[in-house]
């Protein structure tokens, strides 16, 4: 019974908006991080009937907003915060913030399971988001054009590409943008032609793309995420407003115990430690 209630609570509570109240823990933010987190939700409450958690996903911008407004206690994002983002709270809160990684993640491009292609080098990629690269052929693939998927801007994933892979450059206009990696999944798993990218954990169904390097091929795999090798590694991490007290630092301590990070495997991501 105790179980059941728990499971239910996680999922009411991903209806209601606002802030914490007495006893309970919002976190916001990071659509990559969303099944992660209801999973260490679900699990937590299970041990912890008394805390009530709120998850909800938005994108990693919206959870920082949303920390800087004081609407969540713990802003999920899949990407450092921003100076400005940083100065912004400081105003706000008098305070820099408490940032925590939590988990590690590989940012995966998605293929259709029937394009020839197994890997792409990061110019390749590069050129085919910022719209230099419009047809497959140009790449060793068949003469098709590529379509292109993204995220919205407001999520950190979208931020870590643009950053990490383009150069601080704009998205080509042509790309297709998507509200979250699960409908990024989806449009590629229909569509033979397309291409999008997301979080390891949310590749099921689909290709996923080597990135080529010389000639090696680097997968997305746990070894090659954990040492740093795959070249687009990056943590994900919890942000808020002073050092967790109370019920959140309870919380957190159960996200970085071995019970919390075997979570993280099993969700498809990397464990911290």
């Amino acid at each position: 019974m105790k179980q059941l209630l728990a499971s239910f609570l996680v999922v009411f509570l991903l209806a209601l908006p606002g802030a914490a109240q007495a006893g309970s823990v919002t976190l916001k933010g990071s659509d990559t991080m969303v099944i992660l987190g209801q999973r260490w939700a679900e699990e937590f409450m299970k041990k912890n009937a008394d805390t009530k958690l709120q998850v909800t996903g938005g994108g990693s911008g919206t959870g920082i907003s949303a920390l800087i407004n004081g609407t969540t206690d713990i802003c999920m994002s899949s990407r450092p915060m921003k100076e400005a983002e940083r100065e912004k709270l400081r105003s706000r809160s008098k305070t820099p913030g408490t940032e925590i990684a939590v988990a590690k993640d590989g940012v995966t491009f998605y293929l259709h399971e029937k394009n020839p292609l197994s890997s792409l080098t990061l110019e390749q990629l590069k050129g085919i988001y910022l719209g230099d690269l419009t047809n497959w052929k140009e790449v060793g693939g068949p003469d098709a054009p590529i379509i292109v998927y993204s995220r919205e801007n407001s999520s950190g994933t979208y931020v870590f590409v643009k950053d990490n892979l383009l150069g601080g450059e704009d998205y080509s206009s042509r790309a297709q943008t998507l509200p979250g990696t699960a409908a990024v999944v989806n449009a590629i798993s229909k569509e033979k032609n397309g291409i999008g990218y997301g979080g390891a954990a949310y590749a099921k169904g689909i290709k996923e793309l080597k990135i080529k390097a010389g000639s090696e091929e680097i997968a997305p795999s746990t070894d090659n995420i954990k040492s740093g090798k795959y070249p687009l590694s990056r943590d994900l991490y919890f942000y808020l407003r002073t050092p967790p007290t109370g019920e959140a630092k309870a919380f957190i301590d159960f996200v970085l115990s071995p019970d919390g990070q075997q979570i993280v495997t099993k969700v498809g991501y990397f464990p911290v430690k």
